[in-house]
Order: structure tokens, then C-alpha cells, then sequence
């Protein structure tokens, strides 16, 4: 079946979000669509190896470069990155889509918009599969009750105005070092150099840690109420096992708890096969 493109991008909010969509050509419209969200520091690419797999199996994607990485959707300040803000941008795309509930994919913070999602505006998803970051519920409570906040330490230094870009652009040995200990071969750490740093988009991407104070309790405290896949890779050097293991608590419906042995935090990159099975087994029941 050959691969149709769709859409390129969509608008919201006085904004223009990127994204790539493609189909499995006669598969189009028959199901329902695969939302693809990425986290940080990356964009939609960071699905190139996994959307040609969900598409020979029959599925439309849409992988879209969210709020702060497209060059026509990066607003100024850090409450614009509130958490409901960025599922209102997906809310959209959804709505703009017009075939109905989806089937949410996230990595990293992308999953964070996902679980929001699921949990807020479960008329719109199908499913949800979240990769790396367990439920934000559940993530808090691991701080207080593990070492994960050892293992976010970078999140308070990203609190600090001006420094984590001006260290990322005048000092790039310091920031790519830290990405490599991550687990991210040379090649995606080049990639995130072109297509955040030098494009401009750091500073919204940073925006998102910043606005982590500023988002509803309330929302980000709310159950997944769609049948929900969360993976979860244990050579993840920046996500405990704690926040995993709590996540069971905060899904109203059918769960799975899949565990990626020997793979880093960069699922979608490092095991996109093993990831893509994970995806369809739950989008096709």
C-alpha cells in the first residue's frame, strides 16, 4: 500500500503547528488515527522509524511538532506552557482531524500531554500508550517517595531565566555530554542540535519544565479513563521504577505495564520495532 500525505499543518490559538501525516493508503479513514506526540528535547522525528510500521499495518499518523518547536507556535513567557494548554493544542488537532477519538501515542513530556489527555477529554481518545513518563499523578509521588528527584535534578536548574539556553549554545560540549549519558547516539544528538537549538525553538521547549508549577493539580491529578499501554524502559537513567510501578493507580480502565529491557529513555529512536508491536497490540483490539 502506498503512503498518502494529508495535512502539514493545522492552526490553533493564533498559532501554526507543523506536523507530518501519513496513511496507509486504502487503510485511510477506516480507522481511526494515531496521534504521535513528542517530548523533549525533540520533534516529530523522533517517530520516523516507528510511523512506517503502524502504517503498513493499516493506520494513519499524525506526528506533529507541538507548542514551542514549530516556528510559528512559540509565544513568549512560561505560563503559556501550561500543561492544559498544550492537551488544548492537541484537543485541536483532533478536532481539526474530524474523524473522531484517536489513539494517543507519547514519549517523555509528550506522554505527560497524553495522560492529560486521556484523563481530561476521554470523549477524543480511543487509547493511550505513553512511553518513558508514567502518569504526572504518579510522577509527583515518586518524587516523595524514591530517588526520583535525584534523577530530576536537571529540572530545577531549567527553572533558572536565560542559563540552560545560553549554557546550550555557548558551551555545547556541556549540553550534549549530558544528552549522551541519556543514552542518545551522536547522530540524535546532532539532530536535536539542528532542529531545536539552532532553529530557535530551545527556549519553548525549556518553557515547558518552567510551567511545571502553573498547572492545574486538579487536571493533572485526573485517572485515564481510556484503555491504556504505558512503557516503560529500564536503562531510563532519568526516570525511576517508583513512578512506573504507582501509574497502575491512576488508569479507570483496561492497563498493560510494559517493560523495555536494555533500552535508554529514547524508546521510539533505540526500539522502535519493540515499541510499534506495544502500539498496534493496543490500537487494534
Amino acid at each position: 500500500m502506498a503512503v498518502g500525505r494529508h495535512m502539514d499543518r493545522y492552526e490553533h490559538a493564533g498559532m501554526t503547528f507543523e506536523l507530518v501525516d501519513s496513511a496507509a493508503g486504502t487503510a485511510d479513514g477506516a480507522r481511526a488515527p494515531v496521534v504521535l506526540l513528542h517530548g523533549f528535547p525533540q520533534t516529530a522525528s523522533c517517530w520516523a522509524a516507528v510511523t512506517p510500521i503502524l502504517n503498513e499495518a493499516g493506520h494513519r499518523t499524525i506526528a506533529v511538532d507541538q507548542r514551542g518547536y514549530s516556528p510559528d507556535a512559540r509565544p513568549r513567557g512560561r505560563r503559556a506552557y501550561r500543561l492544559e494548554l498544550l492537551m488544548a493544542d492537541v484537543v485541536a488537532l483532533i478536532e481539526r482531524v474530524g474523524t473522531g477519538p484517536v489513539h494517543a501515542v507519547g514519549h517523555d513530556w509528550g506522554a505527560a500531554v497524553a495522560w492529560m489527555l486521556a484523563a481530561n477529554r476521554p470523549d477524543l481518545v480511543r487509547t493511550l500508550t505513553a512511553v518513558s513518563v508514567p502518569h504526572p499523578g504518579a510522577f509527583v509521588r515518586s518524587m516523595l517517595s524514591s530517588t526520583q528527584a535525584m534523577h530530576s535534578y536537571y529540572m530545577a536548574m531549567f527553572q533558572v531565566p536565560r542559563l540552560p539556553e545560553w549554557v546550550a549554545r555557548r558551551l555545547p560540549w556541556v549540553f550534549d555530554r549530558m544528552l549522551r549519558r541519556t543514552g542518545m547516539t551522536d547522530a540524535m544528538v546532532a539532530r536535536v542540535r539542528a532542529e531545536v537549538i539552532d532553529a530557535g525553538a530551545l527556549t519553548g521547549a525549556i518553557n515547558w519544565y518552567r510551567a511545571m508549577p502553573l498547572t492545574s493539580p486538579t487536571m493533572m491529578n485526573r485517572p485515564s479513563r481510556v484503555p491504556t499501554t504505558y512503557v516503560w524502559s529500564d536503562g531510563d537513567v532519568a526516570l525511576t521504577r517508583r513512578g512506573a510501578e504507582l501509574t497502575a493507580e491512576y488508569v479507570a480502565a483496561d492497563y498493560r505495564f510494559e517493560v523495555l529491557e536494555g533500552v535508554s529513555h529514547w524508546v521510539p529512536e533505540e526500539a522502535p520495532d519493540a515499541l510499534a508491536r506495544l502500539i498496534l497490540a493496543r490500537v487494534q483490539e
